[in-house]
């Protein structure tokens, strides 16, 4: 099976900056999308960024401050967060859709990781 594996999430102060990193390990045929996703208390999880070959989008309230990028050989795709605001606060969730057969589909959910942005 596929796992997704998050990283670097943690406590900063605003206008810092923290990189997450989500890498995709197991029986993986090929990998479609990745994207990152978030969730503050009390509100609906939204989506962060997303990267598809080698095309990009951006919720607007992270254009100019976040960049998603991605390493294909290491199935890992990164958001790097700069100038972060308290409101950036929430758990991140990386999101995985691809193939582990030439035939059967996944998609996955990372297990989340905090980012709190406060002084």
């Amino acid at each position: 099976q596929v796992q997704l594996v998050e990283s670097g999430g943690g406590l900063m102060q605003p206008g810092g900056s923290l990189r997450l990193s989500c890498v995709a390990s197991g029986r993986i045929f090929s990998i479609n999308d990745m994207g990152w996703y978030r969730q503050a208390p009390g509100k609906e999880r939204e989506l962060v960024a997303i990267i598809t070959g080698g095309s990009t989008n951006y919720a607007d309230s992270v254009k100019g401050r976040f960049t998603i990028s991605r390493d294909i050989a290491k199935n890992t795709v990164y958001l790097q967060m700069n100038s972060l605001k308290p409101e950036d606060t929430a758990v991140y969730y990386c999101n995985v859709h691809g193939r582990y057969t030439e035939y059967n589909t996944f998609g996955l959910w990372g297990q989340g990781t905090q980012v709190t942005v406060s002084s």
